[in-house]
């Protein structure tokens, strides 16, 4: 198994992208802490991971600040006795619409959830995972490498994610490898916040359009992402904003 002998902290893994992973990680020999804002979420991930003779706990935790992250760091700790991959998965979004429409109060909880979210998780596990020589995952977005109209906000907060990830790969190297995966539109609940309503029906089959795949993602996407950047596979990979976007920057 891939992941054998690991102990993993995945972020927002009450569902979509970060509850692929948890089960993919368990799946391949992980003992994984299930982080999410909604307890209840990240009870029922981690016990499906325990029904299926994998090992997890569920932590209720807000991410946003130092405390729910240490929260989670420590749970690891005192649960599976170290630390060694973190994905900080967790993140937040509002819905495309122009500049003058937007709402500041919204943007301030998207920095506070998609930048320091992962600022304090490295704030809070890199001495853990530098002792274990081991590796920590960012979701940034395929908007934090490209643009659109209608979305700057969330653009702002991906792009500061993506120059996240690279200054802590090079701050933390040779002990810690920092890499994040850029996705694409992906189904998950995320995606009806971005086109909620008749916007769906409008936007969605323009993106899927902009997509040689043809198609939109899946969290299993992700996960599958996830899972080869935070394995020992990719030992020499740091610093990498991976797109896992079906070809849309080509």
């Amino acid at each position: 198994m891939r992941l054998k002998d690991e102990v993993a902290v995945i972020t927002g893994a009450g569902s979509g992208m970060g509850q692929a992973g948890a089960i993919r990680f368990a799946q391949e020999g992980a003992a994984v802490v299930v982080v999410d804002l909604n307890g209840e979420a990240a009870e029922k991930t981690a016990q499906d991971i325990r029904n299926n003779g994998g090992r997890a706990i569920a932590v209720a935790a807000d991410i946003s600040g130092l405390e729910g992250n240490e929260k989670a760091v420590n749970a690891a700790l005192e649960e599976f006795g170290k630390l060694s991959i973190v994905w900080a998965n967790a993140g937040l979004a509002t819905k495309v619409q122009p500049l003058a429409d937007a709402d500041e109060a919204v943007f301030r909880r998207m920095q506070d959830v998609n930048v320091y979210g992962p600022w304090n998780m490295a704030r809070a596990a890199m001495p853990h995972l530098a002792k274990e020589k081991g590796s920590m995952l960012i979701t940034a977005s395929l908007s934090g490498l490209t643009a659109r109209p209608g979305n700057s906000a969330y653009s702002a907060t991906k792009g500061a994610a993506v120059q996240l990830t690279r200054a802590l790969a090079i701050e933390f190297a040779p002990d810690v490898r920092v890499n994040s995966i850029c996705p694409v539109a992906t189904q998950t609940p995320m995606q009806d916040v971005f086109t909620p309503g008749g916007l769906k029906d409008e936007i969605q089959p323009k993106i899927i359009a902009g997509i040689p795949m043809q198609r939109l993602a899946v969290p299993e996407d992700m996960a599958n992402a996830a899972l080869f950047l935070v394995s020992r596979e990719a030992g020499m990979i740091t610093g990498h904003n991976l797109p896992v976007d079906g070809g849309s920057l080509c």
